[in-house]
């Protein structure tokens, strides 16, 4: 890649030990080339390009002064290293990055040694990096530790979980806060570095050394003398600096500083690498830096498909059906409209959920919870308890981190709250710190909760609806990403009896029982077994708790065999459901195939490419009905 580009930086640098006989201006000339490499290697290929972009200083800088990989770099989340990947090795492959069979837009442990710590749920890195410091101190190593948090994930409630234990253990380490969402007036801004400077100096910290164990031999006026100092440097703090919340957490701050000042980065980074305790240095980064149209549009350029380098504008799409997210995000306006007590709730994804509508429809009735799934849930619960009926509308990958507050503040006071489950599935690129593969399992385990799948956008729309309405306890609706499959949008909303699926259509040799976004596929194979004589009846179940019985007492009163569909683990979900009754009922009893997500995790790729290779996919289900098919019938004969 970088051969046939003029990067003379970057063309020196495969690994970081490549960079550390540079100058600092050549430093700076190096962090332009990781710029100009990521812009062009992304505007071909798509991914994640604002937060990098204001990180490059950040990662220079600090594969610099530290010794990785032997000293540690826990980053948080993976949107902001990509300048890291550039820098330890990666460079030459980074063109594969969120391709199937590519680099990982993540971090990864299995793909490089200088990725300490996977990552793809925020907020982890503060905790995980205090683990790697106790490690460290427990084995007698001397390597160091430095976490590298953005200031979206100081939202997340395990930051204060892990830098109050940090403050407590006193161990030595650093976390890098990386906030690009700050403005600082100049005057402010001048002063402040000014006096991060100067008390990261190593003069004024020798200094303040002598001064306190001069006056520690003074007894008493010793002591008046020191917490006299204390007060002076305390006050300036307050005065010029944000940092008191991280001093009083046991943390000495340094900060606000330039985060695209390669100089002053180094500068400090060589002083506080040397002190004891907890550190915490508070960089200001401008998000999408040095590309004007992502530091014009930060959201629009944080995560891309491919672009024209020069506009920054994608492609159009192709005209097609709405995206489920879309369709969702227009049915909670008309439901509020409908119903004042509805409120729509987010982690930090108004856009991602399509709750943006609500929030500039009716912002009233709109709450951002930042990345603090387990508060936003409880949240709800608390809302749900005073006769408003909220709509949680959560990744299905970051529901995960709530089960606790599902569980306990939700289901076990039989709360009506309506949970809205993004991204249900394989959702492609992003890989499996993403895949929202699990929530049917963990949901239908939960006492008194409805779960739910649509198979098109009308039925998601109704699935919503039939939430609000509601009123017995905790209910789910659980969606995949992307465009639904374009059937005509109809007026208003159906009621759907609870726990009621539908025959779609009918056959003589097998059942598909479908789940969601499964039922289409399991239509498309249907109706080209048809072709070659194979009868299979398909039915949209619609429901994975509770179950539709009936229909499953009548299936298994006409067929020897079903085969479940979930875009979903088969470990104790839709399938394990289907088979756990017909266990338990009397004979006669079908045999149980349940397809699904196999038991590991599945790798990134298009949602295509996955599902071709899991045989979720309209040819993949042919060939498993076939293969049944083959078995039943040698087995008969």
């Amino acid at each position: 890649m970088s051969g046939t580009l003029q990067y003379p930086y970057l063309d020196r640098v495969t690994v970081p030990a490549d960079m550390r006989s540079m100058t600092v201006p050549e430093l700076k000339g190096l962090a332009n080339d990781v710029r100009e490499f990521l812009i062009e290697v992304i505007s071909r290929t798509g991914g994640h390009l604002g937060s990098g972009l204001g990180a490059v200083e950040l990662a220079v800088a600090l594969h610099y002064v530290f010794h990785t990989p032997e000293d540690k770099l826990v980053w948080d989340v993976g949107h902001q290293a990509y300048p890291h990947k550039i820098l330890t090795g990666r460079k030459g492959r980074f063109d594969t990055i969120r391709q199937y069979h590519g680099l990982s837009g993540f971090l990864k442990r299995t793909e490089s040694e200088y990725d300490t710590f996977g990552a793809g749920h925020a907020s982890t890195s503060i905790s995980a990096a205090l683990g790697m410091v106790a490690a460290r101190d427990i084995t007698g190593a001397t390597y160091k530790v430095v976490a590298v948090i953005g200031d979206g994930s100081m939202t997340g409630g395990m930051v204060y979980e892990g830098l109050n234990n940090a403050g407590l253990l006193k161990k030595n380490f650093i976390v890098v806060l990386n906030d690009n969402n700050m403005s600082i007036a100049p005057n402010v801004w001048a002063i402040s570095n000014y006096f991060t400077e100067l008390i990261a100096s190593p003069q004024y910290n020798t200094f303040k050394k002598n001064v306190y164990e001069l006056t520690g031999k003074l007894d008493q006026w010793g002591d008046r003398i020191r917490r006299a100092a204390a007060r002076v440097e305390g006050g300036l703090k307050v005065i010029v600096t944000p940092g008191m919340l991280f001093e009083a957490l046991g943390f000495r701050y340094f900060g606000p500083i330039n985060g695209h000042n390669l100089a002053q980065l180094v500068r400090i980074f060589q002083e506080v690498k040397q002190y004891d305790g907890p550190i915490l240095v508070h960089a200001i980064t401008q998000k999408g830096k040095g590309y004007k149209p992502a530091e014009n549009d930060v959201q629009k350029l944080h995560g891309v498909t491919s672009f024209d380098k020069v506009t920054g504008r994608s492609a159009k799409k192709a005209e097609g059906p709405p995206a489920y997210t879309k369709v969702f995000g227009a049915a909670v306006v008309e439901l509020a409209q409908m119903i004042p007590t509805v409120v729509g709730i987010t982690a930090a994804m108004p856009d991602g959920t399509g709750l943006d509508q609500l929030q500039r429809q009716m912002p009233g009735r709109f709450y951002d919870v930042g990345i603090a799934e387990q508060h936003g849930v409880t949240f709800a619960a608390g809302l749900a308890t005073q006769g408003c009926t909220p709509i949680v509308a959560i990744y299905s990958t970051f529901l995960q981190r709530a089960i606790d507050q599902i569980i306990h503040d939700v289901a076990l006071q039989h709360l009506h709250v309506v949970f809205a489950l993004d991204r249900g599935g394989l959702v492609g690129a992003d890989g499996p710190t993403h895949h929202g593969v699990f929530d049917l399992t963990y949901l239908r385990m939960i006492p008194g909760m409805v779960v739910m799948a649509p198979k098109d956008e009308n039925e998601l729309r109704d699935m919503l609806y039939t939430a609000v309405m509601y009123r017995e306890g905790p209910i789910a609706v659980r969606y995949p990403r992307g465009n639904g499959i374009g059937v005509p949008p109809k007026p208003g909303f159906d009621l759907l009896p609870i726990g009621k699926g539908e025959i779609l259509r009918t056959g003589k040799d097998i059942a598909l029982l479908a789940i969601g976004d499964m039922v289409q596929p399991a239509r498309e194979a249907s109706a080209r077994l048809e072709q070659e004589g194979i009868g299979c009846e398909v039915v949209n179940m619609r429901f994975v708790k509770p179950l539709d019985t009936e229909i499953l007492d009548d299936l298994a009163a006409r067929f020897k065999c079903v085969i479940t569909l979930e875009n979903n683990v088969t470990t104790g979900g839709f399938g394990s459901a289907v088979a756990e009754y017909y266990a338990a009922r009397p004979e006669p009893k079908p045999e149980v195939i349940r397809h699904g997500v196999p038991d590991r995790f599945v790798d990134h790729g298009s949602p295509a490419e996955l599902a071709a290779e899991l045989s979720l996919d309209a040819p993949g289900l042919m060939r498993l009905v076939k293969a049944q098919i083959t078995l039943l019938s040698t087995t008969n004969s």
